[in-house]
C-alpha cells in the first residue's frame, strides 16, 4: 500500500529529528555548559519548529487522515498506530507554528530557571516561567476544541483512558483505607536506627554500589549509559539506547540507591521492548502508569525486600564498614523502610509516597479548573502538607519548588505515580502465582525476573492499551484494593 509506505518514510524523519532532540536533551540535563542553554534553547526552537512543519505538513496529514479511512485494510497494530496518529495530529494541526515554537522554547529554558530557582530557594525566580506553561497549556486545550475538562485532556495524554473520575475514586480508595493505616504506623512506637539513615556516605563509594546494582539487576550496558542529574530520569529512543542518570547525596545515602534502581526500572523496560516496534508509534512503554508500575516494582518489592539485602549487604558494607559497624540485616531492612511523615517525595517511603501525589494531583486540578493561581501555589503546597502528612516546609526549595516536572510542562504526569504504584501490586500478586520471586531475588537470579516482566509486559511496547495489558497479564480490570492489601501486608510485618 502507497500510503503506508509514505507514512513510514515520514515516521523515519521524524523518527530522526526526535533523536536529535533527545541527544541534547539528555546532553542539557547531565553535562552542558552553564552558559550554553540560551543558543541551546534558540536551536532547539529551530529543531522543533522543523518537526512541527513535517508532522502538520499537508502531506503528512493525507498520508495519516487517508490510512485512518481505510483502517479496514490494515493489520490490528498498524490500525493502532494510524489512530495514535490521528489522535495527535488533530491536536498538533490546530495549534499555531509560533506558538509550538515559543512553547519549547520556553520549556527548554524553565528547566535551567527552576534549577536556579530550587537552589537558591526562589519561587518568584520561576513562578512567571510556570505561569507561562500553564497558560500555554490551557491556550493548547481551547485549540483543540475537545469537549472535556482540560484536566482531562492533559490526564489522557499520559495515561490513555484515565480521568479525574476515575483517579478521584482511586484517591478516595487511598485516603478511606491506607490513611488511618499510615497513622497507625507512624503511632506504632516502633524505633527505627536513624543513624544508619544519617550518616556520611561518600559520594565516590554510592558511584560503586550504583555501578555495582546496575550489573545486579542485568542493565545491558552495550545498549545504555548512567549518569548523574539533579533529578533523575531515564531517557531512550530505542531498546539500544536507554540512558538514566541518578544523584547523590553524602548525608542520604538511601536516596542515590533506590534512585538508581527506580530508573533501573524504567530503563530494564525500554531495553526489553521488542526492536520490531522501533520507528513506529507503538515503541516504547505503553503509558507513563505502565512505566512508573516498572520503576517502583524494582525499586519497592525488589529493592527493599530482605531477600535483596540478604544477597548485596555484605557487599554494601564493605563499601561503609565504620558506617553499618555492628549493624545487622534486620535493624538495615527496617532503616531502608522507614516509615515516616517527610517533605521530600523522592526520597519518601513507600507506605507514604502516595499522599505526596495526591498533593500534586490536587493542586494540578485546581489549577485547571481556575480556582488557583500559579501565584498561589506555595501557599496551596504547605496547606496540603500538613493536611495530608502533619508538616510543613520551611522552605519552597524543599516545598513546592522540588520537582522537575512543571518545568517541563509535564502537567498530568503525576498521578501516573500512584497509579504506577498501584498497577505494580496487582503484577505482584498475579507473579507469585507463576515464579517464585524470593527465591529468584535469593539466588540474585534477577534475569529470571526480567524474563517474565519481558514475556508479560515489556516486550510489547505500545502495542497493548494500559488497560488491555494490565487485563492480559492479571486476568482483572484495575483494582486498588491490591495495593492497599500489599501495604498492609508488608507493613504490618514490619510494625505492627
Amino acid at each position: 500500500m502507497e500510503l503506508l509506505k509514505k507514512f513510514r518514510e515520514l515516521r523515519k524523519v521524524q523518527s530522526a529529528y526526535g533523536y536529535m532532540m533527545n541527544v541534547v536533551g539528555w546532553d542539557s540535563n547531565t553535562e552542558a555548559p552553564r552558559n550554553s542553554f540560551g543558543r541551546r534553547a534558540e536551536m532547539m526552537g529551530v529543531i522543533s519548529g522543523e518537526m512541527f512543519k513535517l508532522s502538520t505538513s499537508q502531506e503528512y496529514q493525507d498520508t495519516v487522515y487517508g490510512l485512518y479511512n481505510s483502517l479496514d485494510k490494515l493489520d490490528h497494530f498498524t490500525q493502532m498506530e494510524i489512530k495514535k496518529a490521528k489522535k495527535s495530529l488533530d491536536k498538533q494541526v490546530k495549534i499555531p507554528e509560533k506558538d509550538f515554537v515559543e512553547y519549547n522554547k520556553l520549556i527548554n529554558l524553565s528547566q535551567k530557571v527552576w534549577e536556579d530557582a530550587k537552589e537558591n530557594d526562589d519561587w518568584s525566580s520561576f513562578q512567571g516561567n510556570l505561569e507561562k506553561i500553564v497558560e500555554y497549556n490551557k491556550k493548547f486545550i481551547t485549540y483543540y476544541d475537545i469537549d472535556d475538562h482540560p484536566y482531562n485532556v492533559l490526564l489522557d495524554e499520559f495515561e490513555e483512558g484515565m480521568s479525574m473520575e476515575e483517579y478521584d475514586k482511586f484517591f478516595s480508595t487511598l485516603k478511606s483505607d491506607l490513611v488511618p493505616f499510615v497513622k497507625e504506623v507512624l503511632n506504632s512506637g516502633k524505633r527505627v536506627n536513624d543513624d544508619i539513615i544519617n550518616d556520611f556516605y561518600s559520594k565516590e563509594n554510592q558511584k560503586i554500589f550504583s555501578e555495582y546494582i546496575t550489573d545486579v539487576l542485568a542493565f545491558d550496558l552495550d545498549s545504555g549509559l548512567m549518569k548523574e542529574s539533579v533529578h533523575p530520569f531515564t531517557w531512550n529512543t530505542h531498546p539500544g539506547d536507554v540512558r538514566f542518570t541518578t544523584r547523590y547525596l553524602e548525608n542520604f545515602v538511601f536516596s542515590s540507591i533506590f534512585a538508581s534502581i527506580h530508573e533501573l526500572g524504567h530503563a530494564t523496560y525500554e531495553q526489553q521492548v521488542d526492536p520490531k516496534w522501533n520507528d513506529t508509534l507503538l515503541s516504547g512503554g505503553t503509558s507513563m502508569g505502565i512505566h512508573e508500575s516498572q520503576s517502583r516494582f524494582y525499586e519497592n518489592v525488589v529493592g527493599r525486600s530482605k531477600e535483596f539485602w540478604a544477597v548485596h549487604y555484605p557487599k554494601f558494607k564493605e563499601l561503609f564498614p565504620k558506617q553499618l559497624e555492628g549493624v545487622e540485616l534486620d535493624e538495615f531492612h527496617l532503616a531502608i523502610n522507614k516509615v515516616e511523615a517527610s517533605l521530600i517525595r523522592v526520597e519518601a517511603d513507600e507506605l507514604t509516597y502516595s499522599l505526596h501525589i495526591m498533593i500534586r494531583y490536587e493542586i494540578e486540578r485546581m489549577l485547571f479548573s481556575n480556582e488557583v493561581e500559579t501565584k498561589d501555589l506555595p501557599k496551596l503546597w504547605n496547606e496540603k502538607m500538613v493536611e495530608y502528612l502533619g508538616i510543613k516546609p520551611n522552605n519552597d526549595a524543599d516545598g513546592v519548588l522540588q520537582d522537575v516536572h512543571w518545568s517541563a510542562g509535564l502537567m498530568g504526569y503525576f498521578p501516573t505515580y500512584a497509579l504506577g504504584s498501584a498497577y505494580a501490586a496487582q503484577f505482584y500478586y498475579t507473579m507469585i502465582k507463576e515464579i517464585n520471586l524470593d527465591e529468584i531475588i535469593l539466588q540474585n537470579n534477577i534475569k529470571d525476573l526480567n524474563r517474565w516482566l519481558k514475556d508479560k509486559i515489556h516486550q510489547f511496547g505500545g502495542s497493548k492499551t494500559p488497560k488491555e495489558l494490565l487485563f492480559d497479564v492479571t486476568g482483572e480490570d484495575f483494582n486498588p484494593q491490591y495495593y492497599v492489601r500489599y501495604l498492609k501486608e508488608k507493613y504490618s510485618k514490619l510494625y505492627l
